[in-house]
């Protein structure tokens, strides 16, 4: 047994088409389709309302001796859903449309009303401008000035398309590129004058360095300088060696060494309060006898200052000690 669902029949090989007996049908024959109402419709009988769109099972039919430029007519019966009353329709070729003929009627439609009578307003234009020769000379005129206003706006829409620019997409792109390179050239060309100016103050600062692996730095020549500044002698840079504590106790006050040293005030207010030993006032006269013969010459009346001899750190604290010691005995 063959399958249900097959494109493709098997015929054997002693198939015989010519034995096959045809069975002769009526010529008027009607056909079961299925189909939707063409539009709506009230059934004549019960008053039922048949939507357009409603599916039926109808018979389908040809119509005898009516055609339209030889396009067959078709006649469709249905039953109406409320009352079961037999409907027919046929279709008109002409207008493209449905005519109801028995059983029910065609309810309003605005929209098919509506093209019917624009069909009919043009029909009724047409025979006046035959009937009327200067209906159609106002016609011929209106539709002259209609022409003329329609070349005038696309001479305008010409222009317009003139004025706009034109954009041409690939000059557009090959500018871009040509721009993107010659920027990106001078950036490389800004870097590379970067680099080398800071090679430049690298070796202006650390020097250069030698196959030997030595570093030499060349020293900036001043070439405003005179030669009076080039004879002139440069000041030596002062060595400074560190100071041990003893020799601080050690120098004399007067030692520039230690002159710009900031004494404590407590020792400066003791060293006013020391009153000179013997020894001290002895040298004192020794140094006015040597310097009053020296003074006599130039100003013999002026009196001669009075020299307070330095005394040196450890002279201080043993100062420092008699007095306390004295203070003591006098308390």
């Amino acid at each position: 047994m063959s399958e249900r669902k097959v494109l493709n029949k098997y015929y054997p090989p002693d198939f015989d088409p010519s034995k096959i007996p045809r069975v002769r049908q009526a010529k008027n024959r009607q056909f079961t389709v299925r189909l939707m109402a063409p539009f709506n419709m009230k059934c004549k009988t019960c008053g039922e309302y048949i939507y357009k769109g409603k599916k039926f099972n109808a018979r389908k039919e040809d119509v005898e001796n009516e055609n339209y430029l030889g396009i067959r007519i078709y006649r469709f019966y249905i039953k109406c859903t409320r009352c079961l009353s037999e409907i027919s329709f046929k279709t008109d070729p002409q207008s493209t449309d449905y005519v109801v003929e028995a059983g029910a009627t065609r309810n309003f439609m605005a929209l098919k009303l509506a093209e019917e009578q624009a069909v009919r307003e043009m029909e009724a234009e047409k025979e006046e401008e035959r009937t009327n020769p200067m209906k159609l000379l106002e016609n011929r005129t209106k539709a002259s000035r209609g022409e003329i206003e329609m070349v005038e706006t696309l001479e305008e829409l010409k222009e317009l398309n003139k004025r706009k620019v034109v954009v041409n997409f690939d000059d557009m792109l090959h500018r871009y590129d040509e721009e993107r390179e010659s920027e990106a050239a001078s950036e490389a060309a800004a870097e590379a004058a970067a680099e080398l100016e800071d090679e430049q103050l690298i070796k202006a600062v650390f020097g250069e360095r030698t196959e030997d692996g030595t570093m030499v730095k060349r020293l900036a020549d001043d070439g405003g300088s005179s030669s009076d500044e080039d004879k002139r002698p440069k000041k030596l840079a002062k060595i400074l060696l560190p100071i041990k504590a003893t020799d601080l106790l050690a120098a004399p006050l007067n030692n520039p060494a230690t002159k710009n040293k900031k004494l404590n005030p407590l020792v400066k207010l003791k060293t006013a309060l020391i009153k000179p030993n013997n020894s001290a006032s002895s040298s004192s006269t020794i140094a006015q006898s040597t310097t009053a013969p020296s003074t006599s010459s130039t100003a013999p009346s002026a009196p001669a200052p009075v020299v307070k001899p330095s005394l040196g750190g450890l002279g201080l604290l043993g100062s420092y000690s008699d007095s306390s010691s004295h203070s003591d005995s006098d308390n």
